[in-house]
C-alpha cells in the first residue's frame, strides 16, 4: 500500500517506467483526474451544505447521516481519482491497456441512492 501511495507523490517514479508518451494523452489523463477531483469537491460541499442548511428531517439524525455519507463519498472520490490517474499514466507510458474500473458505476449508484433517500425524506416531511 505504501508503495502505491509513494508513486502518487514521486514524479521521478512515474517517469522512470516505459517511454515518454505523446503529451496529449498525459494531458487528457490529467483533465480526467481534475474532473474527478471536482466531483469529489462537489460531494464534500454538498455534505457541508447538508450539515449546515438542511432542516431537521423526520427521521432522527438523517441530516447528519446524509452529510457524513456525502463527505465520505467525496473523500473516496478524491483518493480514487489520484489512484486512477497514476495507474492510467503508468499504463500509457508502458503501452499497456488502460486500467478498467467499476468505480464510476459504484459512484453513480451511490449518488442515485442518495437522491432517492432525499426524495423520500422530502416527501415524508411534506406529508408528515
Amino acid at each position: 500500500m505504501w508503495e502505491v501511495i509513494r508513486r502518487w507523490f514521486d514524479p521521478r517514479e512515474m517517469r522512470s517506467v516505459g517511454s515518454r508518451p505523446d503529451y496529449r494523452f498525459s494531458l487528457a489523463n490529467e483533465r480526467t483526474f481534475l474532473a474527478w477531483l471536482r466531483t469529489g469537491l462537489a460531494l464534500i460541499a454538498g455534505g457541508l451544505a447538508a450539515a449546515q442548511f438542511l432542516p431537521p428531517l423526520p427521521v432522527t439524525h438523517l441530516r447528519e447521516v446524509i452529510a457524513i455519507a456525502l463527505l465520505l463519498l467525496g473523500g473516496a472520490v478524491a483518493v480514487r481519482a489520484v489512484d486512477h490517474w497514476a495507474r492510467t499514466e503508468r499504463a500509457i507510458r508502458l503501452g499497456e491497456e488502460l486500467p478498467a474500473s467499476r468505480f464510476p458505476a459504484v459512484l453513480a449508484l451511490c449518488v442515485a441512492l442518495g437522491a432517492l433517500l432525499l426524495v423520500i425524506a422530502v416527501l415524508a416531511r411534506a406529508l408528515g
